[in-house]
């Protein structure tokens, strides 16, 4: 009976049979015949060469997956992603001592044998049967390449991992038919770039570029001897011979590979036994994956960018097919991003909102004329720590937005007025404006049946001085509620659901908003990025475009690049010149001597509007210059804090208004951004002023007033409030009592319905 060593398994007379079965199989492999049925090897070799047969001749190289670098618009690296780090490079960039060291220390006879090294089985055999173990092995470079491409197939499914390094004859077989292969149609310099393409070198680093940069810091072409040598003595077990947690072990296994090289006269003794006295020399570089690590606090609009790269069916027809293209990587994209706006976004937001804040500021940057995303930041830093979150608040929930958007406030209105004006609303209209009054009804919808104030709400005005009649000029400069409540009322809803839709306004989760007449007051959640787009419009005379973050991707696969196609904007007539002149020329008002006169920029024609929500729950100030548009929302994601008696960025605020927060923050964000820009200016129209003198106009928003029934069919929507919609409240310290009792369920979260913005994530 065979005797086992006392650590168990196979004895070494045992162990050097089996091997010598493989090899003598490996023999007749190469030569393409059956072995004699002569005992249970001759069988078994038999069966293996007719398996070997059936093996399809069809082996293909697999695209190696690679990172992709994401860019700014003026070519600086915002970040990298992959899900393998790695750089494929040409033979010719990679270092001669590189080339030379791994074929030393892994395949020495290389360019001497085919695929299938029988010498170097042969010598693998007498020094594994004297070891009593496998002390060494006799697979070429070419087996290994092959083995490395079932693993790369495999990617990070572990079953499939598993079945490509699982140590079977049937895998031997089929490793060395594929290796045959290769032999014929690359050759072995092309085997070696791809082996050195291919190969783990340990610290997330595949691929010697990767490994160069990784572990000194430079590319693949610059290694030094020494350098080279602790590279190629990583491959056979990288987490052993790791120079970063063993340095002692890692030297041992660098000066073999160096002494390798000088006994096969790669380089001299002398040589080899001056760098053996060399210091390992490391100069790591950290890991930088993902978006995580973006420069310029751009992470959330690098996640942007991968959403919509995974998104839109111009990168593929399917979800499947588009996360195939990502994670093959080797892309570089080209974005949108304006450094100097980036920049401006977060040192502004920086200054205004701490990140240890009870809420948080986000803010985005939209180029008119041609929807270019060109900042977009958030006080709350990109991450999973305290203080740090991985929702982007600018977008909207399919593109990592925390939840639904955020109610508006009165930076709706403009739109509510653009509507108007394009019904032929003269921009001198006047309406009653009473401090306080019912909800009009009933009011038109786009349907048959029309909205009715069926429990007879109320909606205030800001303050008791604010009583009308007020022409349009100064209602929207004081930003009076009821006058355009009484504004949708003598146009319909359906004007102004056509406006919207023309600038591509729709709540923060993509449906579309309620018809109600509340929808004057911003109570629906909308995000800053739709903001930001919509007011682009008025900046360009009334041309919408849709926004875009991707100038243009190219794409790097087995040496061959190519690009790719990206998604266009597409622009389309919103409103007529006219009125967007006549909203430029409201909304200058606004900042010269409005709401909004804490936002003004002093050195270019700017405009915009405030908007501030029930209880001071989120705070806006959107607006823009004839060459850019930005919008700025400050609030808690969970809609749980009341901006009252609060410290933002280390100021006690008594009450935030829009004008007062974000305002201050847009200003200095949008003079940073445009410094050094061209300042043109507005088309502006004449519309006479109403001068019944009744106050200085520095009251802010009014906003929130009214309340829901959950159908968009019955009464005003109020705005949300952590799930909840106050009825009747202003920007004011007076909240009217509501008139009716809330029906149990009827507050759930985001709908097409008059209910509020709940159901949000934080």
């Amino acid at each position: 009976m065979p005797k086992k060593r006392s650590g168990g398994g196979l004895s070494a007379t045992q162990q050097a049979a089996k091997f010598l079965g493989v090899s003598v199989l490996a023999g007749a492999v190469m030569a393409g015949i059956a072995l004699p049925a002569a005992g249970a090897l001759g069988l078994a070799a038999k069966g293996s060469v007719q398996g070997f047969d059936e093996i399809p001749d069809n082996l293909k190289s697999p695209s190696l997956s690679q990172r992709t670098t994401i860019l700014d618009s003026q070519g600086g690296q915002i970040a990298t992603v992959y899900s393998r780090d790695r750089t494929v490079v040409d033979l010719k960039d990679i270092s001669p001592y590189m080339q030379k060291a791994i074929v030393a220390i892994e395949d020495s006879r290389f360019y001497q044998h085919g695929a299938v090294d029988m010498k170097g089985v042969l010598r693998a055999l007498n020094q594994n049967a004297q070891n009593g173990g496998v002390a060494q092995g006799a697979s070429t470079l070419t087996q290994q390449l092959v083995k490395n491409y079932f693993v790369e197939e495999a990617g990070d499914d572990p079953t499939k991992v598993a079945q490509a390094t699982q140590q079977t004859l049937g895998r031997k077989i089929r490793e060395l038919k594929y290796a045959i292969q290769l032999e014929e149609k690359l050759g072995k310099k092309k085997i070696l770039e791809n082996y050195l393409n291919i190969t783990f070198f340990g610290e997330q680093a595949y691929g010697i570029e990767a490994a160069a940069q990784r572990y000194f810091s430079k590319p693949a072409k610059d290694l030094n001897l020494q350098e080279s040598a602790l590279l190629a003595g990583i491959v056979q077990s990288p987490s052993r011979y790791d120079p970063v947690n063993d340095e002692a072990e890692a030297t041992k296994r660098r000066n073999t590979v160096l002494q390798r090289m000088a006994e096969v006269h790669d380089i001299s003794q002398q040589e080899a036994d001056a760098a053996k006295e060399k210091k390992l020399g490391l100069h790591v570089s950290q890991p930088k994956n993902g978006c995580i690590t973006a420069a310029k606090g751009a992470s959330f609009f690098c996640k942007y960018v991968e959403h919509v790269f995974l998104s839109d069916p111009v990168f593929g027809k399917t979800k499947e097919a588009r996360a195939k293209i990502w994670n093959q990587g080797g892309l570089t994209i080209r974005t949108t991003l304006d450094p100097q706006s980036q920049e401006s976004v977060q040192t502004s937001i920086k200054d205004h909102v701490y990140k240890s804040d009870k809420v948080a500021a986000a803010a985005t940057l939209v180029e008119p004329g041609t929807g270019k995303i060109l900042g977009m930041g958030q006080s709350k830093p990109y991450g999973y720590g305290k203080n740090e979150t991985e929702y982007n608040f600018s977008v909207n929930y399919d593109m990592g937005g925390s939840n639904y958007g955020f109610p508006t406030g009165s930076t709706f209105k403009p739109f509510v007025a653009a509507a108007a004006l394009e019904q032929g609303v003269p921009a001198t209209k006047e309406y009653s404006s009473p401090n306080k009054m019912p909800y009009p009804s009933p009011v038109q919808t786009c349907g048959s049946k029309p909205w009715t104030n069926q429990a007879n709400e109320q909606v205030p005005n800001e303050s008791l001085s604010e009583v009308g009649p007020y022409r349009l000029k100064e209602a929207m400069a004081k930003s009076v509620n009821t006058y355009f409540v009484q504004m949708i009322s003598d146009i319909g809803l359906c004007p102004v659901m056509n406006q919207i839709d023309k600038l591509g306004v729709v709540q923060g989760n993509g449906d579309k908003l309620p018809q109600v007449p509340s929808i004057a007051l911003g109570a629906k959640g909308i995000s800053p990025l739709t903001m930001a787009t919509a007011y682009a419009a008025f900046a360009s005379r009334g041309m919408y475009c849709t926004p875009i973050a991707i100038e243009s991707i190219t794409q790097k696969i087995d040496g061959t690049q190519k690009s790719l196609e990206v998604p266009k904007s597409t622009c389309s007539r919103a409103m007529s010149e006219k009125t967007a002149d006549t909203i430029n020329t409201l909304l200058s008002g606004v900042i010269d001597s409005g709401t909004g006169q804490q936002a003004g920029l002093t050195d270019r024609a700017n405009a915009g509007k405030t908007g501030t929500t029930d209880e001071r729950r989120n705070a806006w100030f959107v607006g823009y210059t004839p060459n850019l548009s930005g919008a700025v929302w400050v609030g808690s994601a969970t809609q749980k804090v009341k901006m009252v008696s609060i410290n933002i960025g280390g100021v006690y605020r008594d009450k935030v208004y829009g004008g007062q927060v974000p305002g201050p923050i847009w200003r200095d964000l949008m003079a940073g951004a445009l410094t050094g820009k061209d300042s043109p200016s507005f088309n502006l129209v004449d519309i006479p002023d109403d001068n019944k003198g009744k106050d200085d106009g520095n009251n802010d928003d009014n906003n929130g007033n009214g309340n829901g029934n959950g159908n968009g069919n019955g009464n005003g929507n109020g705005n949300s409030t952590d799930g909840n919609t106050i009825a009747g409240q202003t920007d004011g310290g007076t909240f009217p009592t509501p008139s009716f009792s809330i029906p149990e369920g009827w507050i759930q979260g985001n709908t097409n319905s008059g209910n509020g913005n709940g159901g949000q994530r934080g």
